[in-house]
């Protein structure tokens, strides 16, 4: 009889224990953990699976916990990704130390990963883009768009976008000068007039501005933008040149406008202001906003510093800067930091060379939405050239240069208001 009365009560409690996990798994993300980036992409899929993530913000390096499962403990292992199964009471105790007001740290819940879009066109290859190469090593899933999906308005499937060393001003990059009679400089110009005119364009450079605006507006309905190199600063200049024609005839068959300095309209853009065109086509600049070689002197003493920000107050530049170091290597591109005097008083900046106006990493929002610049290339390529070799990131797991990219990944899934547990 006793057995009868009890055998439910035992029930109970053993689907209490397994619907309840009595663990949680701690992924450290200081200078002990194994390989930075794939930590990433496990908390990613552990969101795209149901599981919620606390990021402890300023917390051994911006550390994840998540509720301990035999499925991400074994993912974790298969990655080679450090981690610590810790009970309940312990993980309390980190929630304390962590929200406790004497710490700069805190916690920000990860509720659902983001619809992650990269802005490639046809033919690219993950190594042409530092970001698609660490989605590609973290095992983030992402989509591939080009101006066909923006122009029919797709990118509202989207919660993050990426654009790379795209050239929005309709200048093919500035390469005249140098590879004009390159094969593959001639395929781009054929293929990017081809979708204009698909597109209903007569020139690429007006194209490009309607893509432009597009992306802008998505941001301003919540989207979240991640540019890097040539994307960052052309796309600002396409956004104040929309009613300037600042191409000369090489690129969209007939000059530029003259006074186009005079007549862009710095209203328009997200991040760059008083910034002056370079109107030379031969000249591979598009604007003094990027900061030249020649202003970076030894390239032995190129590296910039993270910004510290109040984790309580300020979540958003704090998360976009978490990291294993505070001091990184620098790294070129077309557009490889950015002029302190051309950046918007508005945006935020989270990294910069000491001692100089030259800035990294900088965030700012529109809208409702949020957009993230980041100077250069390749975070572990210091100049990377057309043609290079891919980098192989299985040699640079643990770079904080890609972390900071891997940050934006997850930014959009923080909740707005912070989790207090």
């Amino acid at each position: 009889m006793k057995k009868r009365i009890l055998t439910p009560l035992i029930f109970s409690i053993l689907f209490l224990i397994t619907a309840f996990p009595q663990s949680k798994i701690l992924i450290n993300m200081d200078l002990n953990q194994t390989d930075h980036l794939k930590a990433y992409g496990i908390t990613y899929r552990a969101l795209t699976k149901g599981y919620k993530a606390d990021w402890l913000l300023n917390y051994k390096g911006g550390s994840f916990l998540i509720d301990y499962s035999d499925e991400l403990a074994a993912e974790c292992r298969l990655n080679n990704v450090s981690f610590e199964t810790i009970t309940l009471s312990q993980a309390t105790e980190i929630y304390s130390f962590v929200q406790s007001e004497e710490n700069n740290m805190d916690v920000v819940r990860l509720e659902k990963a983001p619809k992650v879009a990269v802005y490639v066109p046809p033919g690219f290859q993950p190594w042409d883009d530092a970001v698609t190469l660490v989605l590609e090593y973290a095992q983030v899933p992402y989509d591939k768009i080009w101006n066909d999906e923006i122009l029919k308005g797709d990118l509202d499937k989207y919660d993050w976008l990426h654009l790379h060393h795209e050239d929005f001003s309709g200048q093919y990059g500035k390469f005249y000068a140098s590879f004009a009679n390159a094969q593959w400089y001639i395929d781009q110009q054929l293929l990017y007039e081809q979708d204009a005119k698909k597109n209903g364009f007569k020139k690429v450079s007006e194209m490009m501005k309607t893509v432009a605006i597009d992306i802008k507006n998505y941001v301003g309905k919540g989207g979240f933008l991640f540019a890097m190199c040539s994307a960052t600063d052309s796309y600002d200049i396409a956004l104040s040149a929309v009613n300037v024609d600042i191409c000369e005839q090489m690129y969209d068959g007939d000059a530029a406008d003259p006074g186009s300095q005079q007549k862009i309209n710095y209203d328009n853009t997200l991040a760059f202001t008083n910034f002056k065109l370079e109107m030379n086509p031969y000249v591979y600049e598009y604007s003094d906003i990027d900061i030249q070689p020649i202003e970076v002197g030894n390239f032995e003493n190129d590296y910039f510093t993270l910004f510290e920000f109040s984790a309580k107050y300020d979540p958003v530049p704090t998360m976009l800067t978490q990291c294993h170091a505070n001091i990184i290597r620098g790294f070129m591109g077309q557009t490889s930091m950015f002029r302190r005097s051309t950046i918007k008083n508005s945006v935020i900046i989270l990294g910069q060379r000491q001692g100089t106006d030259q800035v990294k990493y900088i965030q700012g929002n529109y809208g409702r939405g949020s957009f993230a610049f980041y100077g250069g290339h390749d975070p572990e390529d210091y100049q990377h050239a057309v043609g290079d070799p891919p980098t192989d990131l299985s040699l640079y797991k643990n770079s904080p240069g890609y972390r900071l990219i891997l940050n934006n990944i997850l930014f959009p899934a923080a909740t707005k208001k912070k989790q207090k547990t």
